[in-house]
């Protein structure tokens, strides 16, 4: 147990799915787990493990952001063993190819955030994707006929950014960043530093460049071919 975590040993399964959001986690659980249990609540930061396809998986919400994302991921890792993490949430688009409803397989993940810079002195570290995870998810998302995307992701510190639009992403697009979200730099690092695996999964629902954005009841339904996809993954 941690300040953050009351799950016992043995509560967790390997593999887990990383939502931001807690009421998401339970959707998850409710939803796609079978036999899902509830083995963390603190903060009200809901973690449940049950099965799929009749393999042991978790889902653990990490709030808003890298902070709180490094605070449950570097636990998960530490305390309870876990060897496989699956960040899944929503992004916003920075490419007009890629458009809403879409998933984006972050390949890599640049970042605005000191959180991974501190840790490397005069290096500019790479955080990037496991390759056997990345490569499975592009296969089974091909394979379904889902409009998929691999490729860089950006993970920023800013939600509401000084400068208007695209202006407050400079460069990057040009530069072949898809799609920006908060948390997946920090979860490669720790991956990296810990020698897991990790990959992030992100339904695009607001694209940047055209304004388009998606209903409640359309993010709904394309989450779930998100989540279906970080599950057959997860316990292949």
């Amino acid at each position: 147990m941690t300040p953050h975590n009351a799950a016992r040993p043995g509560d967790y399964a390997d593999a887990v799915l990383l939502p931001g959001d807690p009421l998401r986690a339970k959707w998850i659980a409710d939803n796609f787990l079978a036999d899902a249990k509830l083995v963390n609540s603190v903060r009200n930061c809901l973690g449940y493990t049950g099965t799929w396809a009749g393999k042991r998986v978790s889902v653990q919400a990490t709030g808003m952001g890298q902070p709180s994302l490094s605070i449950y991921v570097h636990e998960l890792i530490n305390v309870y063993g876990l060897k496989t993490l699956l960040r899944v949430g929503t992004c916003g688009g920075l490419h007009a190819s890629v458009k809403v409803r879409d998933l984006i397989l972050a390949q890599a993940a640049s970042t605005d955030s000191t959180i991974v810079k501190d840790g490397f002195g005069n290096f500019s570290f790479a955080p990037i994707a496991d390759y056997g995870l990345l490569r499975s998810a592009a296969d089974r998302a091909e394979a379904k006929g889902m409009k998929v995307h691999v490729g860089n992701m950006l993970s920023s510190d800013i939600f509401y950014h000084v400068e208007p639009g695209m202006e407050g992403y400079g460069r990057l697009p040009s530069h072949g960043v898809i799609g920006v979200e908060m948390e997946s730099a920090a979860l490669y690092t720790l991956a990296a530093r810990f020698g897991v695996k990790a990959l992030t999964i992100c339904t695009m629902t607001d694209c940047l460049v055209t304004g388009e954005s998606i209903d409640a009841e359309a993010r709904q339904s394309s989450l779930k071919d998100m989540v279906t996809l970080a599950l057959d993954v997860a316990t292949q």
